[in-house]
Order: structure tokens, then sequence, then C-alpha cells
């Protein structure tokens, strides 16, 4: 049976944020499938420098007022979305005080990576899921784009695997050049913890480097595709070693369709 419905969460899709191969494949990719007679929805966070006036955001009330509690700490999700009217396809948008509000992406405008990214990737990865349940969509794919998704496949394969939502659902992670430069906190392994994962599941993160955040997130999906022309080359390499099914790097012009067959590998 042909896999239908996919399931896009990314760290950035434009018009939302400024134009990157990341952002715009995340933008386009996503049309192009549904116009070739898949389902999707797609995910992404409301940065403060996403306009909501422009592009008109509104508040989803049924489905926000849950609270995620990382490190011990509750943190209220609320799920706006959007429409991209030329591509009738809506945007989720995962929003919280704490972790979003500021007005910059990763990485404030001296270049200072903020010190939470650790727990903005957690309320990311966990907020979308959660928000898909409440939205009854069982996924056949989901498709990772950008290392604050890097949680996603770890939580699908070891936290929600028992949901019958997301028990047949496979994980394609696309790696970009995408490197945050500084380590995450030291407590990252342990903070993403919930019932049922134990702390060999998130060996590879001891030292959360770029590298390694990325190599956890290989570890648990289905499939890799190599977003951008160049990236890591620690992190090819282990995508290579890992003898995942891998879709490498496609050209502008032809990358939809060569995705579109890649998903009914996975």
């Amino acid at each position: 049976m042909e896999k239908k419905r996919i399931l896009y969460i990314s760290q950035e899709i434009t018009p939302y944020l400024p134009e990157s191969e990341m952002s715009e494949i995340a933008r386009y990719l996503p049309q192009g499938v549904q116009e070739r007679g898949r389902e999707i929805r797609t995910f992404m966070p409301r940065y403060g420098c996403v306009n909501e006036r422009r592009n008109q955001l509104h508040e989803v009330i049924r489905l926000s007022g849950m609270n995620l509690v990382i490190n011990d700490t509750d943190h209220p999700l609320i799920i706006k979305v959007a429409s991209i009217q030329a591509a009738r396809m809506q945007v989720y948008f995962i929003d919280n005080e704490d972790y979003f509000q500021r007005k910059a992406v990763i990485a404030d405008k001296h270049g200072k990576e903020f010190e939470d990214n650790d727990e903005r990737a957690i309320f990311f990865a966990r907020g979308v899921l959660e928000t898909v349940i409440k939205l009854r969509w069982a996924p056949d794919i989901i498709h990772c784009h950008g290392w604050l998704t890097s949680l996603v496949p770890l939580y699908i394969k070891k936290y929600y695997y028992n949901d019958p939502l997301f028990s047949q659902s496979k994980v394609v992670y696309s790696a970009y050049n995408d490197d945050f430069k500084n380590t995450l906190n030291p407590n990252f392994n342990e903070k993403l913890l919930v019932e049922g994962l134990s702390t060999a599941d998130v060996e590879m993160i001891k030292d959360p480097t770029y590298v390694n955040v990325s190599k956890m997130a290989i570890d648990y999906s289905d499939a890799v595709i190599q977003g951008t022309e160049t990236i890591n080359p620690a992190v090819k390499d282990y995508i290579k070693k890992s003898k995942k099914l891998f879709l490498d790097y496609q050209s502008k012009d032809s990358y939809i369709d060569a995705y579109n067959e890649f998903y009914d590998k996975v």
C-alpha cells in the first residue's frame, strides 16, 4: 500500500523566515508532495521574528493549553496556524513564551547561541508530536529538517512507539549544513529523558556537540537525506557507516520527485 501521510517538521520555513536551502525545501517540498496526491502536515517553531500580523497567524485554541514538563518546570504549549494560500497548505507553529518569544532563531544578533537551545529542541519535538496526537492524524512518514528536530527520531522510536498513531511511522532525517558552534547544555541528555527512556538510549549525546546530536538523530531514523550540497564531514561519514537507507543531495529542479519516490522505499 502506498504511503499517504507525511508529517514535515522543520527548523525553518520561508516566507516566515529568510530564504535558505532548508527553509525553501521545507516550504516547497510539502506543497509538491501534496500536489502528487499525498496528505501532509507541516510544523515549525513560532520564533519571535515571525511576523504574526503579516502572516496572519492565529491560535488554535482546541490544540493549545497542554503543559510540557522540561527540567521539572511546566511550559505551556501554544499552537498557532497560518495558511500559505498559493500552496493550499497550512503551517502549524509551536509557541511558548519562555522559548520562542525572542526575536532570533538559534543565536542572538551578535551570533551568540542561546543557552537554552537544548530545551527549545526538546520542547519543539515533544510539542509537535503531542499536537499530532491531538489532531488524531497518523503519519506514515515523519520527515525532519534541521538539527532542532533531531530529537524527533528518538522520541518516536523510544517514547511514542506504543501510541497507535505512531506505531507504523517511519522517520526520515535530512542533514543540512546547519552546525551550531558551541556544545549544548551538558545536562541535555538528562533533561530529555521521559518515562521509558534510559541514559543508555541517549549515551551518544553525553557530549552534546553538533556532530553527536546529528549522530543520535541518524541512529534513530529509518532513512537519511543529505539536504545541502555540503554537510559536516563527520556527519557524512557517520551516515555512510550507518548503512541506513540514504538519498544523496538533489538539485533544486529534481528534489521533489526524488524525495517523493524515496518515501516509497522507506
